[in-house]
Parts: C-alpha cells; structure tokens; sequence
C-alpha cells in the first residue's frame, strides 16, 4: 500500500521513543494498532458494499464469459483453418494421382 521500507520504519519508531518515552510508548503503538484495524475493517465492509451495489460480482462473470467466447471463436477459427489445409492436402494429392 505504502512504499515504506525497513529503515524508515526505524527512524520513526527512534523518533516516537525519544518524543513519547518508554513508558508512553507500548500503550500508543497499542491504541494505533487498534485504530489501525478499525479503519481497516471499515473501508474492507464499505469495499464489499460497493461492490454489491455496483454488481461487481455479475460484471467479473461476464466479463470472464466474454473471454470464453473469445477463446472459444479462436479455436473455431484455428480449426477451420486447419480443415481447410487438410481439404487443400486432399485435393492436391488427389489431382496428382
């Protein structure tokens, strides 16, 4: 989600010891998990919320049936091609008999 690597992570955690103390320290970064997880929680309920009002669900279903037909007219058309090569074989080797 953000692009924060191992060494930030660090600074901020030094910086939050010196400014709130050790003492301080562990009930903060507690209350900020907390905090953390309800704000998950909610944009997870509101993603699902959306989705279902917008029919996320229906959308990514035809959407995959669209590809299927797309394969599926291919494939037809690979076949096809291949029929009328095995036709063009035959006809050749007829005419040379």
């Amino acid at each position: 989600m953000f692009d924060i690597g191992f060494s930030e992570i660090m600074v901020v955690a030094v910086i939050s010891l010196i400014i709130m103390g050790p003492e301080r320290l562990p009930e903060t970064v507690r209350t900020l998990s907390l905090w953390l997880g309800r704000l998950r929680q909610f944009v997870s309920s509101a993603r699902a919320e959306i989705e279902d009002e917008v029919g996320m669900d229906e959308i990514r279903r035809q959407l995959r049936n669209e590809q299927i037909m797309r394969d599926l007219e291919k494939g037809k058309d690979q076949l096809n091609a291949l029929a009328k090569d095995v036709t063009d074989i035959s006809r050749i080797e007829s005419k040379d008999d």
